[in-house]
Order: structure tokens, then sequence, then C-alpha cells
């Protein structure tokens, strides 16, 4: 009778499958542990919608973009920092959170120079009527942050305008702003559908976060699934008479799409990861503006 062997092997099918698990790159960790990602995305996004619409904007939108969105996001993230310190809830933060507050006197003085030098631009640079109207929107940021960081929220206003909400509507505006102030009136309501798009996908990227580091993690299946539809119906109806505007909803359903597609595989990629893929495939109009 044979002996057995000592090591005997394992059939291929009943091998365990081994999962890789994929990290950032060092580049890819610093633009999302840095908030640099959403100035990047306002800056693409915005300049995405002047070339649908096409109108040259000026260059210093691109700094005033960059300043103003970095001031924002820094300020938000140390203000969710400090509010689940102080409430002993640090479960709910995230190694944004944490590298935030490591270097929150670095970053407090580089969101101050932010918010100056975005300030400096609009009163040297920006025309006053534009000026006057940018001023909605500041009204409305402020808004935003009073709504989500004071101590004491209205009860009504959470389950109507969640944070994902706000910070969709807020930032599509904010991207479009530049645009909309500058187009004739004819041209306005193609492109505030595509606005409208864009802040439904970027309450999509909110909520694709947002489920992905809860406990347990869910999914976003259906929410992807209704934005690939309205995102393919809308560059369809747009795709005779204004082309550049199609594009544009299809880049967008493109995002949607690719964050579909993380969702499917988010085990495979670490938190950080996840989470900076998830802005970096909101950039899909580079490829507009390098045409």
């Amino acid at each position: 009778m044979p002996l057995p062997l000592a090591n005997p092997q394992i059939p291929v099918a009943t091998r365990p499958r081994r999962t890789s698990i994929y990290d950032a790159p060092t580049p890819l960790r610093l633009w999302h542990l840095a908030s640099l990602d959403a100035p990047t995305v306002s800056v693409v996004w915005s300049f995405a919608f002047a070339w649908a619409a096409g109108i040259r904007l000026p260059a210093w939108i691109s700094a005033l973009l960059v300043l103003g969105t970095w001031a924002v996001y820094i300020g938000d993230r140390l203000l969710d920092a400090r509010s689940a310190l102080r409430s002993g809830t640090t479960g709910s933060l995230r190694d944004r959170h944490f590298f935030h507050w490591r270097h929150r006197h670095v970053l407090v003085s580089v969101a101050c120079v932010a918010f100056l030098l975005a300030t400096a631009l609009i009163f040297t640079l920006m025309p006053l009527a534009f000026r006057e109207r940018d001023s909605v929107l500041a009204v409305a940021a402020l808004a935003y942050f009073s709504g989500v960081h004071l101590p004491r929220r209205p009860r009504w206003l959470a389950p109507v305008l969640t944070k994902e909400l706000l910070v969709g509507i807020l930032f599509a505006a904010g991207c479009a702003l530049p645009t909309l102030t500058r187009l004739r009136t004819e041209h306005l309501a193609s492109l505030v559908a595509a606005v409208g798009f864009f802040a439904a996908l970027a309450w999509l990227n909110c909520l694709a976060i947002d489920r992905w580091e809860s406990s347990p993690a869910r999914s976003i299946r259906s929410a992807s699934a209704t934005i690939l539809g309205a995102g393919l119906l809308l560059a369809l109806f747009f795709s005779f008479a204004q082309p550049r505007i199609a594009a544009l909803v299809l880049a967008a359903t493109t995002s949607a799409l690719l964050l579909a597609l993380l969702d499917r595989h988010r085990t495979r990629l670490t938190p950080i990861a996840l989470r900076a893929s998830a802005d970096m495939v909101l950039l899909t109009p580079v490829l507009l503006l390098l045409r």
C-alpha cells in the first residue's frame, strides 16, 4: 500500500482564489489626502462647460477655482475632524481627516492664504457684474457650512438636503458659474441641463464614498444604473442639435459607468485607492479639452 504524500497537491478547482488588494501610488495618495482632488475636478469641469458652450474663459479663472475650492475643502475636512474628536466619534473619520488634523497648523495657513489670494483675484480681475452674480453662490456655500457643521441642524432639513446632495448641487454650480455668467440667454437651457446632470454625477460620487465607507459597505448599483440611463437619453436628445453638449453629457455618463465599475470591484482596492479613484474618474472631460 503506497504511503500518503507529505505535501499533497491541492486540485486547481479547490484552491482558494487569491484576491489582490491594490493601493494608490504615492502621487495619487497625496493628491487625495491633501484635498487637491476637488480643485482639479472643478477646473476640468469649469473649462469643459465653457468648451461645450463655445466660450473662452480667462486664465485667472483656473487660479480662482483652485484656490477657492482648496480653501473650502480644507476647512470642511478640519471641521469634520474637530467635530468628531470633540464628540468622541472618531470612527467616522478617514485617512484624509487624520491627515488634515495632523497637519492642521500648516493647512490652516494654506487655506487662509488661498482664501486671501482668491479674494484678491475676485476684486482685481472679476468684473463687477460677475462679482454680484457670484455672491449668490457664496451665500449658498455659507448656507452649506451652517447646515452641515453647526451643532444644531434643523431636523426637517436633513432628509431633504443631505450633505451629499448639497455638495453635488453647490459643486456643480461653482463649476458652471463662470460659463453661465457669460452665456447668451438662448443657449442657457441646454447648458443648465448639462449642469444638472453633472450635479447628479457629483451626488453619485459623494453617495458612493459615503456608502463604501459605511459599515457594512453598501452598493450604489441602483443609483448608478439610473444615472447611466438618464445620461444616455440626455446625450441622445442633444446629439443632433448640440453635439458639444451631448459629448459633455457622454463624458459625465462615462464617469458614472466608471464609478459603477469601482463599486463592483471595491473590495480589491484599499480605502485610499478607492476614494482617490472615485474622484479621478470624474476627469473624463479632459479628453474633450485636449481635442
